[in-house]
């Protein structure tokens, strides 16, 4: 597979990522924040937000060391 290729798939799976139903957080403060606001009562949105804020973050990290 080439670089560019790996680049699209990368780039189709961060836009995926902002056409979710469940927001994506852009840093982890702003799901701290999120945490810390909503004191427990939405548990399960709240998982979702972490799983795809964790899946963002990997994301980002292919991207920046095959950039290098």
């Amino acid at each position: 597979m080439k670089v560019t290729e790996l680049k699209e798939i990368i780039s189709k799976e961060l836009n995926k990522l902002d056409r979710s139903i469940v927001a994506t957080p852009r840093s982890r403060e702003n799901l701290e924040s999120f945490a810390n606001a909503n004191q427990g009562s939405s548990d399960v949105l709240l998982t979702q937000m972490a799983i795809q804020f964790g899946y963002k973050l990997a994301m980002d990290t292919i991207l920046e060391i095959i950039e290098q």
